[in-house]
Order: structure tokens, then sequence, then C-alpha cells
């Protein structure tokens, strides 16, 4: 199958699964995983209607995506952020979805700082408790949203977690459910802390994602690949 013909398939499902949860039609976007495919793929992709781009290393979207991608596409950074990457990753993406320390929200407000753009960010949550993954502890994403408000070129847009790797996308629900109580519960603390974004879903478990409230899915395998 063609990407065109794989990202329509993946679009319909999307749409099943807003439908199956009584969600508005629209209300998730598909952000294609490029970390496996080159620039010409990505535009192949551009062209069947995928506007939101992840990719997981700096380095790979400085050469991915140079000449930029057209002005209304967006590219986010989905992958393990290093506190010196953090200059090149607020001049390349319009979104960061790996947020998960004090020095990193740190170093990116400084960065930010100096060009004078504003950024949207996500605080990468370990939900499942696996020690191979990165993101914070659940217990400390509140202290993290609090450092995020307080930066003047950072706009805190939600939370992200990365579900186990598992054969029935059934299992990964709890995960799913307990990132959406995490944000449910911190943004009723403060009406600064409306945390709209829940990054979470991948190819073989973004339905169950959906149902449980995500409003970003990332999905690289079966729009680049299958």
């Amino acid at each position: 199958m063609t990407i065109e013909e794989n990202y329509r398939r993946v679009l319909q499902e999307v749409r099943a699964a807003e439908e199956r949860a009584d969600r508005p039609t629209g209300s998730v976007r598909i952000v294609g995983v490029t970390k496996t495919v080159g620039r010409a793929e990505v535009d192949r992709g551009y062209d069947a209607g995928l506007r939101d781009f992840g990719e997981n290393r700096v380095q790979d979207a400085k050469a991915k995506f140079a000449p930029p991608l057209p002005s209304d596409a967006h590219l986010h950074c989905i992958g393990y952020l290093q506190t010196n990457k953090a200059r090149d990753a607020v001049a390349l993406f319009d979104t960061i979805h790996s947020v998960d320390r004090p020095e990193l929200i740190e170093a990116l407000e400084r960065r930010a700082a100096q060009i004078d753009k504003s950024i949207r960010v996500l605080i990468q949550v370990n939900v499942a408790g696996e020690e191979q993954k990165h993101g914070c502890e659940p217990s400390d994403t509140e202290g993290l949203v609090r450092q995020i408000v307080d930066c003047p070129h950072l706009q805190i847009a939600g939370l992200m977690t990365i579900a186990p790797l598992v054969g029935d996308a059934e299992a990964a629900r709890p995960v799913f459910r307990g990132l959406r109580e995490l944000r449910d519960r911190i943004a009723a603390l403060d009406a600064r802390f409306t945390l709209p974004e829940l990054s979470m879903g991948m190819t073989n478990d973004f339905g169950v994602a959906i149902e449980e409230g995500a409003t970003m899915v990332r999905v690289g395998r079966a729009i680049f690949v299958e």
C-alpha cells in the first residue's frame, strides 16, 4: 500500500475511535513519526494530507527538514531531549513532547528567550514505571507544570506518555487512563493548568488511547511502512 492509502486508512481508524468515544470528529491529531524514513516519504505524507510530523532525534530533524516544511506543517520533538540540544530543538520544533526534568525546562526557556520564540511543551510522564523508559514520575508532574507556567517563553500544552509494548492494546488502557486522570487532577488545582493535550497512543494501540482521551497519537509504521 502507498503512504497515501496508509494515511487514509489510519485517518479512518482515528475517526472511528472518535465516534466510539463520542468525541467530535477531528478532535485527534495524527503525528506521523518519521524516524525511519527520509524527506521524500515525509513529502508524500504531506501530499496525502498529514500536517504533523514527529522526530526522535534533533540531529536527524536538522538534516531531514532542511529546507523547512511548508508553513502549515508542524514539527514535533517526541524523543528524549538532551539539555545540550535545547538550542537546536527550540529553533526546529513547534512542539516538544518529551520534557521531563527541571534542568531541561531551564535550558528550553533560556534558548527560547534568546530568539524570542514561544514554544509549546508537554511533560512526558512514565505512567507505567518502566525502568527503560524516560519520563518523570507521576508524583513529580505537578512541580514541572508549575515551573513551566512560570516560564514566559514556554506554553504548557499537556502531558505525554509511552505505554508498554503489548500484544493486546487493551492491556495499555490503564496507562492511558492513568495519564488522563493525572491531567485532570492537576488541571483542577489552578486555572493556569489547562493542559488540553494528551499525547498518547502509537500504531499498536492508538484506538484505545483515543477512547481514553488522547488528543494526539504518534503513528509511524502504519503510515510509512505497512
